[in-house]
């Protein structure tokens, strides 16, 4: 099976339908973000993930390329990360070159819900502090998801697969994430 990435913008509930569509299974879940920080703690760069973002351009890029390095030598793991990161300045990619052709991932998952959904999840999750995006923005980040993860694609050769997580329809979700698993 190798490197399976899992997307979609924050809300989405791309890690519950990934985690669900893997029970039973042996497949290591595994966030992009939390193995950078453990491998930028462990080289005494950070003392903790909230200081990060403090890094140079250059240390993040060398870690990055660690992570990717480190999680492409697991062989059964679905990745859970960010297709694109959006920023004041734009969108950025997640997996960017160095990053995606380290990973070399066997099929791109990207969860998707109709943008209302999104919104609403998210005005009523208080666990989380998120962005305050319209529907419009919301949809424009999925869009831009997906033309990432095709760019992703041509890079590495995976397939990429579109799951679509609508409200109370978990159970679906699932059974479109199935065949990637397999």
């Amino acid at each position: 099976m190798g490197v399976i990435v899992v997307t979609g913008i924050p809300g989405v509930g791309k890690t519950t339908v990934m985690k669900k569509a893997a029970e039973g299974m042996e497949i290591e879940f595994v966030t992009f973000g939390t193995v950078m920080a453990d491998i930028a703690i462990e080289q005494e760069l950070v003392k903790n993930r909230d200081e990060m973002r403090k890094l140079t351009l250059k240390q993040q890029k060398e870690l990055q390329i660690k992570s990717a390095e480190k999680i492409a030598d697991m062989e059964n793991v679905i990745l859970d990360t960010h297709c694109t990161v959006k920023t004041p300045k734009g969108y950025m990619p997640g997996l960017p070159e160095w990053v995606i052709k380290k990973l070399m991932p066997t099929a791109i998952v990207v969860v998707e819900a109709d943008p209302k959904e999104i919104y609403d999840r998210r005005a009523n999750d208080p666990t989380r502090n998120r962005d305050p995006d319209t529907i419009e923005q919301i949809n424009e980040h999925q869009m831009i998801n997906r033309a990432a993860a095709m760019a992703y694609a041509a890079l590495s050769g995976a397939t990429v697969k579109i799951v679509f997580n609508h409200d109370n329809a978990i159970e679906d979700a699932v059974k479109q994430a199935a065949p990637v698993l397999n």
